[in-house]
């Protein structure tokens, strides 16, 4: 399917197409090496992370962790997501699947 169509399929439908091809990008994806990032040299464009992980992406970290096959510094070191979010996950997720 052309990409045009798909992006206005997306806008008119409020659903982002693109995120089922792209999300195990998110994931595995090789951070930034420090030494190639300019440090004096600042991006003209905002860098957003809000709402980048999908509920699918929450779940399989999620239950990584629930059935001990990585513990939750190792989701933290290996997938970046920050301390605070992956509390939240557990926290927020951990009630709704209790009832």
């Amino acid at each position: 399917m052309n990409t045009g169509i798909l992006l206005k399929w997306s806008k008119l439908l409020k659903y982002d197409f693109f995120r089922i091809y792209t999300q195990h990008l998110v994931l595995f994806s090789p951070p930034v090496s420090p030494d190639k990032e300019e440090p004096d040299r600042k991006s003209e464009l905002p860098q957003f992370r809000k709402n980048i992980y999908t509920k699918v992406m929450i779940d399989f970290i999620l239950e990584l962790i629930s059935t001990e096959q990585k513990t939750i510094r190792q989701v933290i070191d290996e997938y970046k997501i920050p301390k605070t979010t992956l509390y939240k996950w557990i926290s927020k997720y951990k009630k709704i699947d209790n009832t």
